[in-house]
C-alpha cells in the first residue's frame, strides 16, 4: 500500500490492497517503533508477511527510514 500517513495509521487500512494474513489486525496502529522494527527485520516483526523486502542493514538506517516515513502526510 501507499506510505502516506503510514505513521500512526491502522494496520490493514488501505482499501483495495491485498494484505497478507500475517499483517496485524486493523485495530493496531503503526507507531515509529513498530515501523523501525519492521524496516529492520520484516520477517521477525511480522512473520509470514508477503512483502519482498529483506530489511535494513542496521538499526540506525531503520530508524532514519522510520523517522522519514512518520513525516509523510497526504
Amino acid at each position: 500500500p501507499h506510505l502516506l500517513n503510514v505513521g500512526g495509521r491502522k494496520a490493514r487500512s488501505v482499501a483495495d490492497y491485498d494484505y497478507s494474513d500475517a499483517m496485524p489486525a486493523p485495530s493496531e496502529r503503526w507507531p515509529a517503533e513498530t515501523l523501525q522494527a519492521f524496516i529492520l527485520d520484516p520477517a521477525k516483526t511480522v512473520p509470514g508477511n508477503k512483502m519482498d523486502y529483506m530489511g535494513a542493514s542496521d538499526a540506525a538506517s531503520a530508524k532514519a527510514i522510520a523517522d522519514y516515513l512518520m513525516t509523510l502526510k497526504g
